[in-house]
């Protein structure tokens, strides 16, 4: 099943850019497909796949960051080539 999750990171001390640059490369550098905006990345790919990376990697930012939150919205379909007005 394909899926679109959009991911947010929000370190909370007052260095939060370094690690949301960090990870946003690791995104960046997978097999997936990303866009990015301000506020969020978009990864694209099949569910248990696009799971198991993020799971790997965000439990790796967790350990790095102390007082990290990660917030992730999931919609079933392959949305990057979606009109994004609807």
């Amino acid at each position: 099943m394909k899926v679109s999750i959009d991911i947010s990171m929000y370190p909370l001390h007052k260095d939060f850019e370094t690690p949301i640059k960090l990870f946003i490369k690791i995104l960046r550098n997978s097999k997936f497909h990303t866009e990015e905006n301000g506020l969020s990345t978009q990864i694209y790919g099949e569910y248990l796949e696009v799971m198991e990376f993020l799971n790997s990697n965000i439990n790796e930012a967790l350990i790095n960051e102390e007082n990290c939150v990660f917030m992730l919205k999931i919609v079933t379909d392959d949305r990057s080539h979606h009109d994004p007005s609807y």
